[in-house]
């Protein structure tokens, strides 16, 4: 329940900042345009809040976070006097009405820029993409992919810790190949190892593209000992404490291996197992309970331990983090190859090479906010840059009720100098509504299905 609490209302904080950046970029080019704006709406049903602004605007937040909106004056629905016809929204030019629509998308491009600066200003700690294993019979062990070597770049693409090789690797979904430029272990060389991928069955989700090819990364010793027991878990309400040696789980021993502990306790889902352990020369026994979790197409027990490892290498650790100019450089690069990659996943998804069982929804999204707000402040910052750009990139899809169908009907006004017939586009607004409405059920049917 706590943690149903927690992502909730990191979701709600995340949406609501994003939906407020969203259609204050609307706002503040209407403005800018000489457009009366009527209300300035966050949320939709009972409003919690309301005040008004010298301008005569109203600022409401309603009680269910999951939208907003801007009212502009517009004399197609409202009454509007011959003195304030100028001020309308239909009043415009082709050319600011464009402006004003497209100001909301590219206003949450514009936060996840900043979002990624101010990120990369406090500097995020990451992890050198080192190669600790590769799978046996897997697509990168049959490319002989050196164990303990760096990917410094996918197919040109340059990366610094895992999750730019993971994004890189999304990117390349459908290529029949995808070459590797690594550093040898020795740091004295580079070569390039190209992967054949015609044959790649990659479920994202399932699994990492990562280590769907095959790749293990690099991991600490782990040990059976027990490093941390999580506050109201299975395993301390059983009584196993921190510093506690693993030794039988149901009968069978450990043998010292974390791995084969971590996989038999899996298969006891809220069923009672015995555990025996060394906790300070003394052998004592207990019984937990695991809890029963989804971990993808199954479910599995939870015990809420974690081991003692031995420390990661200082050579494979580094911060990300710059200054003033250099952060703005990097936080727009970065935004711009999330904007090309989500782009790239659309294409995808309407040639059939990514499945719509990837789409996520409301519920992936609020564990998304929780997990990263649980990691620190600079981890949520993150995912609000992501969040931002995806939001921006299906508010341009031009489907009639999203700005990027009012976007497409005002550039063919543009290009034939009238305005697209009303009623073509009621027309227009009844499919993009059931289109929308397709793609939203598919996105939290999936949800639930990853429960």
């Amino acid at each position: 329940m706590i943690e149903f609490i927690w992502n909730l209302a990191s979701f709600v904080v995340a949406l609501g900042i994003l939906i407020t950046v969203h259609e204050y970029g609307h706002f503040w080019v209407a403005r800018k345009n000489g457009v009366q704006v009527e209300r300035f709406a966050i949320g939709f049903g009972k409003a919690i809040w309301r005040t008004h602004d010298r301008h005569g605007t109203e600022f409401v937040i309603a009680m269910i976070p999951l939208g907003g909106y801007v009212k502009m004056l517009d004399s197609r629905v409202d009454e509007v006097s011959e003195a304030n016809i100028k001020h309308t929204f239909n009043a415009k030019s082709v050319y600011q009405r464009i402006a004003i629509i497209a100001a909301g998308p590219f206003a949450n491009f514009a936060f996840a820029i900043a979002a990624f600066y101010l990120m990369f200003l406090i500097g995020v700690p990451s992890v050198k993409p080192v190669i600790g294993d590769v799978v046996a019979n897997s697509i990168a062990a049959k490319a002989q992919l050196p164990k303990n070597s760096e990917i410094i770049a996918v197919s040109g693409n340059k990366t610094l810790d895992w999750q730019d090789v993971n994004l890189a690797l999304v990117s390349a979904i459908g290529d029949n190949d995808i070459v590797l430029t690594v550093k040898s272990a020795d740091r004295l060389s580079n070569q390039d190892i190209r992967l054949n991928t015609e044959n790649w069955n990659f479920s994202p989700e399932k699994e990492s593209a990562i280590t769907s090819l095959g790749l293990m990364p690099y991991r600490t010793k782990v040990y059976a000992k027990l490093a941390a027991v999580a506050e109201g878990s299975p395993a301390e309400k059983a009584g196993l404490m921190p510093e506690d040696e693993l030794l039988t789980i149901a009968g069978e021993s450990i043998e010292g291996q974390w791995q084969k502990f971590s996989d038999l306790i899996k298969q006891y889902p809220e069923q009672s197992v015995a555990v025996t352990v060394l906790r300070k020369g003394e052998i004592k026994a207990f019984t937990v309970k695991p809890e029963a979790k989804k971990d993808n197409d199954r479910v599995v027990g939870y015990l809420g331990v974690s081991p003692i490892s031995d420390p990661y290498p200082k050579a494979y650790l580094f911060e990300q983090v710059y200054g003033p100019f250099a952060a703005l450089e990097q936080s727009a690069v970065k935004t711009w190859s999330l904007i090309v990659l989500s782009f790239d996943m659309i294409g995808k998804l309407i040639t059939g090479d990514v499945s719509v069982k990837n789409l996520s929804g409301p519920i992936s999204i609020a564990q998304g906010a929780g997990n990263s707000a649980d990691y620190g402040f600079v981890y949520f910052l993150g995912f609000l840059a992501l969040i931002s750009i995806n939001l921006g990139i299906i508010n341009l899809l031009p489907l009639p009720v999203l700005d990027g169908g009012h976007l497409f009907y005002y550039f063919i006004e543009l290009f034939t100098g009238k305005p697209v017939p009303e009623k073509i586009q009621e027309i227009g607004f009844k499919f993009g509504t059931i289109a929308l409405l397709s793609l939203m059920s598919i996105a939290i049917f999936n949800d639930l299905s990853r429960l």
